[in-house]
């Protein structure tokens, strides 16, 4: 019985691990953060940085940044401060997919080219996105 265990142990410890999102050896983890709150965009860009830092480089990990709400003025290019505008080209010259809700950017009445340089626009909303990418196996993480 004890052996039947123990051999059980990895075949479990493999499952839990897809189950969580955690990526094996051969492939990148996927995450999607999602940020909302205008005032959550800084912590939200710092807190990527130190994701791909803490995973051993941008080659090991694949995120996309989704925004809606208020969150999604922050990078309107006229008005976005130079940290975030730094940090947004930092994050994308290492592969960091940014997206914009479509819906959010017809509320504020913003056009997508108002928006900083390689922004993506979620068509389908960004809620809608965030649960795609769920469904795809991106592991979520909200700032």
């Amino acid at each position: 019985m004890t052996r039947s265990l123990t051999a059980l142990i990895p075949t479990v410890a493999l499952v839990l691990g897809l189950a969580t999102g955690m990526a094996s050896a051969d492939e990148k983890m996927k995450v999607v953060y999602h940020v909302s709150d205008e005032d959550k965009v800084s912590f939200a860009l710092n807190n990527i940085q130190n994701h791909i830092d803490g995973a051993g480089g941008p080659e090991n990990v694949e995120i996309v940044l989704v925004s809606h709400g208020p969150a999604v003025k922050r990078f309107v290019d006229i008005e976005a401060v130079d940290r975030v505008r730094t940090g947004v080209a930092k994050l994308q010259e290492q592969g960091v997919t940014l997206e914009a809700c479509r819906n959010t950017l017809t509320a504020l009445n913003v056009d997508a080219d108002e928006l900083l340089p390689d922004f993506v626009i979620a068509e389908q909303g960004g809620v809608v996105r965030i649960a795609e990418l769920q469904s795809r196996g991106y592991v979520y993480i909200r700032p």
